[in-house]
């Protein structure tokens, strides 16, 4: 079943429309099926994230002002109100690099639509049914915003921080049943406080955690506001003051309503497997792949050459000598180098290399070239090639089209129980036992009658 659409004053309106009026019937079940995966892998990165010490600086926030609720912290297990809670889940799953991405928008959905479906969910006492349908709101919306603002917005703005506000409102809008007039006021608000600056990353700021949960708190504060009356711009986005005009260049109004109702863009989503920057990839899936194929070790590396897109470029390079193991993930010669020398680049192989000489070794001989076939294809597909020269003077080649968790060569239940196990134990955020069973309340998630009581 799809949803009906009716003809709208502009293209922001119906999206929110559409938002408002999402229902678990309406959605294929393909697509629930993957929001549940996609609620899974959130969950076990916010397990992951508690150690880090943005998170915790940001839970410190939170017991100086968060009041008791019904709200669970999935990083100390205590109960607050949903606004805190959704903030310090959200800035939590953002920090070990493993949460999902969707490639055309550039986006990182879960980060800022579980928090608030979650939080809200539970502060409500909705059932896994009506989470779900904030869900794919959520993500509907963020994605659609994040094409719509393109690679120009990119360039500039963490998008996941910008448009996360939005896609936050959705989720929540979705939950406090907000209808097409009150969502619309609520992108308007939500959108009027998007922000997100890459000079974070440049210097080894912690900012990106605070990115996240201030559009779940933003997203959150929208929503409420306008159930209450409280007015936003309905043209906030596509309008002559809105996110397009200010924040973008060429921005295209029309993939706002991209096939609503038919192309569910929630199922283009890819999983994370490596745990670095989704940029690094392509890339570290091809080195991988070559040096099995032909049998190579690190020492034999003399040259490595990455063809890349431009995004790539533009946020990778800035990282020459990482100074934080945060940091490394966004270098590109430190992953290739983890993949040189340990044959893979998962959490605790950044916590204990990342300066590690080997890799340090290998990081020096790392380069980035911009690739004419990988950048035309960006942002739809995200090509990875490398060519290698070795120190007896081969040379060998390698691509590979779809990243290990795209779509087209996605992670199965089992590899994702898999991963989840691992991230949960990874700061002793869950047991294995305490994740078995979250992972059967997760795959029923769409019968569950309350989403109370996850860890507590």
């Amino acid at each position: 079943m799809t949803l009906t659409l009716t003809p709208a004053a502009d293209q922001g309106a119906e999206l929110a429309r559409f938002a408002a009026e999402i229902s678990c019937a309406s959605v294929p079940a393909h697509v629930l099926r993957r929001a549940e995966d996609l609620f899974l892998d959130w969950m076990a990165c916010a397990l992951a994230g508690r150690s880090g010490e943005p998170v915790q600086a940001l839970e410190r926030f939170v017991e100086r002002h968060a009041k008791p609720g019904d709200a669970e912290l999935l990083t100390s297990r205590k109960r607050v109100d949903p606004l805190f809670a959704a903030m310090l889940n959200s800035g939590a799953s953002h920090m070990v690099e493993q949460d999902d991405v969707h490639n055309g928008s550039v986006f990182h959905a879960a980060a800022v639509v579980f928090g608030p479906a979650l939080a809200l969910a539970q502060s409500r006492k909705a059932s896994g049914a009506q989470m779900l349908e904030a869900i794919v709101a959520g993500y509907e919306v963020g994605i659609r915003i994040g094409e719509f603002l393109g690679r120009a917005h990119y360039k500039r703005f963490h998008t996941t921080a910008t448009v996360g506000c939005i896609a936050a409102a959705a989720t929540a809008g979705r939950l406090l049943n907000l209808n097409a007039e009150q969502m619309a006021w609520a992108f308007g608000s939500a959108a009027t406080q998007a922000g997100g600056l890459w000079e974070y990353l440049r210097e080894g700021a912690q900012s990106k955690q605070l990115h996240c949960a201030h559009a779940a708190m933003a997203g959150i504060t929208a929503a409420e506001l306008a159930a209450d009356g409280y007015t936003g711009a309905r043209r906030a986005l596509e309008g002559a003051g809105g996110m397009g005009a200010s924040m973008s260049e060429g921005a295209d109004p029309a993939k706002l309503v991209d096939g609503l109702g038919s192309r569910w863009t929630l199922a283009e989503s890819s999983f994370k497997f490596h745990a670095s920057c989704r940029h690094t990839h392509p890339a570290a899936d091809a080195l991988q792949r070559l040096m099995q194929r032909e049998h190579l070790k690190h020492e034999d590396l003399a040259d490595v050459l990455c063809g890349v897109h431009q995004s790539a470029i533009d946020v990778l390079a800035p990282v020459v000598e990482p100074s934080s193991v945060h940091q490394s993930k966004f270098s590109m010669g430190t992953v290739l180098g983890l993949i040189a020398v340990f044959g893979r680049a998962q959490l605790p192989d950044f916590d204990a290399h990342y300066l590690d000489a080997k890799v340090v070794a290998v990081r020096k001989k790392v380069r980035m070239t911009l690739d004419a076939e990988v950048e035309g294809a960006y942002p739809a597909r995200w090509i990875g090639k490398v060519w290698v020269k070795t120190t007896d003077g081969r040379s060998f080649e390698a691509r590979v089209d779809e990243p290990k968790g795209d779509p087209g060569n996605t992670l199965s239940r089992p590899e994702l129980e898999d991963k989840a196990q691992r991230l949960a134990s990874y700061a002793r955020g869950a047991s294995d036992g305490e994740m078995k069973a979250i992972i059967q309340r997760v795959w029923n998630l769409e019968n569950e009658t309350s989403v109370q009581g996850w860890l507590t």
